[in-house]
């Protein structure tokens, strides 16, 4: 369905009855509801879940500004619009940056927060892009100008962020396959102008490190031990930084876990979910 939020028209959807989870997709200008609803697809025989397009990306209304703020607020407003108190706060990737910054903006709208593969700053950037150039041997697609580019938020077009992301998209996963990676690509709804504010205005202002111990709310932390753009030294600083948080990792996956060990992931937060069930 489309929903009216803050003067733009988002994609959402919804699974299930119960409890709320809330999920916010990562990737600003190319993420999507549609790996939340995979991902959490399991959970919907207990839990509510509700995942969306965020304002810029996917199906949803290109209409700025693509803030963490309004990001937050229209966050908010959904929560608002199903007219629950509270919800469970999921959010991946870059989507772990707008879950930590909501939890932090209204922690008593939080029941639990889970973090999948992501960071409370921008700092592995370095680390990051070192990695994907340690592999360039392997794919000849990556080079440092291009990888400049995406991290700087300097796409010239649609066209040119499906190219360039194309270069770096073999590392995302644990096991690269070749056939579904170029599937994934042709899904994606490429936004150059989402993507090029998230990089370039957001990021540099993004840090988070010092204010991890006002999260009170029970947190799990899920990474894969390959994750090459949100390394796992991240998620250990999440957990070591917001009190009471577990960490788990998952070693036969990338950056996606969710995806590439689905059944053991549900299990996971099943655990964590009925361990602090209240």
């Amino acid at each position: 369905m489309f929903i009216t939020i803050k003067g733009a028209e988002l994609y959402v959807d919804v699974q299930g009855q119960g409890q709320p989870i809330m999920a916010h997709h990562g990737g600003p200008g190319m993420g999507s509801h549609a790996n939340d609803k995979a991902a959490f697809a399991p959970l919907s025989d207990s839990y509510q879940v509700i995942s969306f397009d965020a304002r810029g990306s996917g199906r949803s209304a290109q209409v700025p500004p693509y803030t963490h703020e309004q990001w937050v607020a229209d966050l908010d407003a959904l929560r608002e619009h199903f007219g629950f108190e509270q919800f469970i706060m999921t959010g991946g990737s870059y989507g772990g940056y707008i879950a930590l910054e909501y939890t932090l903006a209204h922690p008593d709208r939080v029941s639990h927060l889970i973090l999948r593969d992501t960071a409370a700053s921008h700092k592995y950037e370095s680390q990051a892009k070192a990695t994907a150039l340690a592999r360039a041997k392997e794919f000849p697609g990556i080079n440092e100008t291009d990888l400049n580019r995406i991290f700087a938020g300097k796409m010239e077009s649609d066209t040119d962020f499906k190219e360039v992301f194309a270069q770096i998209a073999p590392l995302y996963n644990a096991s690269y396959d070749p056939i579904k990676t170029a599937s994934w690509i042709e899904t994606i709804m490429f936004h150059a102008d989402t993507h090029n504010y998230a990089f370039s205005q957001n990021i540099s202002q993004f840090d988070l490190t010092n204010r991890l111990a006002e999260i009170k709310v029970p947190t799990l932390i899920v990474v894969g031990r390959h994750d090459w753009i949100t390394p796992l030294a991240a998620s250990e600083e999440l957990a070591m930084g917001i009190p009471g948080a577990e960490l788990v990792i998952f070693e036969n996956s990338g950056h996606s876990p969710q995806q590439e060990e689905h059944e053991r992931f549900i299990e996971v937060v099943r655990t964590f979910l009925a361990k602090h069930s209240r």
